[in-house]
């Protein structure tokens, strides 16, 4: 899964509202583990060491499903428990750790030039721009919509059950349009667990798996990034 060029043997850990995914510098077969409302960033921790024993990782990225900045989460996640604030995750694995907002990694995982604008369809709604290499990380998903409420609420998880499919297909198809207007960017990825279900996308846009998430957290160790 990893490039060639890797230097460190890192771990990548992908953390959703329904499940934490891990892989590692030369295993293929990706290790998942449920995640929940009560999920705290010290289980996490306890949790990922425990699932990822036997394989041999001397650095970390970590996905987390919320704001991040200075390698920490700034914001308690929408979907999980406490404690994330301010976590250090570094001290905590005991190693090299970076941590970013999940839809970031997802998207350098998905980076191919210019300005690109992700767009993860998941639990909630995950945004991230790119320009010519730099990423810049997003909260769009959390902007108002339609009727008080936000793109993330029509276009979410909860959203998909409540509309149905094709109510849904509209409004995440609407939700595309404006916010690739609005960051004024030359491609779009849609990505997430639901991006598969969303109909007639846009020409200048293109669908990728989750394990584009895992190629970002590789990327995040090289140079460039």
């Amino acid at each position: 899964m990893a490039s060639s060029t890797d230097k460190k043997r890192i771990l990548v850990v992908d953390i959703g509202g329904t499940n934490i995914k891990l892989i590692a510098t030369g295993i293929e077969k990706r290790i998942k583990i449920p995640s929940d409302p009560n999920l705290s960033a010290k289980r996490l921790v306890r949790q990922v060491i425990d699932a990822a024993k036997d394989w041999d990782y001397e650095a970390i990225s970590l996905g987390a499903p919320c704001a991040c900045n200075h390698n920490r989460p700034i914001k308690e996640p929408h979907n999980l428990g406490s404690g994330w604030v301010d976590f250090d995750f570094e001290a905590a694995f005991g190693m090299p750790t970076k941590v970013i907002n999940d839809a970031t990694m997802q998207a350098i995982g998905s980076y191919e030039g210019g300005t690109m604008l992700f767009l993860g369809f998941g639990t909630g709604l995950g945004t991230t721009l790119i320009i010519d290499g730099k990423a810049v990380p997003l909260e769009a998903g959390h902007l108002p919509y339609r009727n008080e409420k936000s793109f993330e609420e029509y276009v979410g998880k909860a959203g998909f059950a409540h509309l149905g499919q094709k109510k849904w297909n509209k409004h995440a198809l609407k939700t595309v349009e404006i916010l690739s207007n609005a960051f004024n960017a030359d491609n779009i990825v849609l990505g997430g667990g639901n991006a598969e279900l969303i109909e007639n996308p846009p020409k200048n846009s293109r669908q990728v798996c989750n394990r584009a998430a895992f190629e970002g957290g590789f990327r995040l160790w090289q140079a460039e990034w």
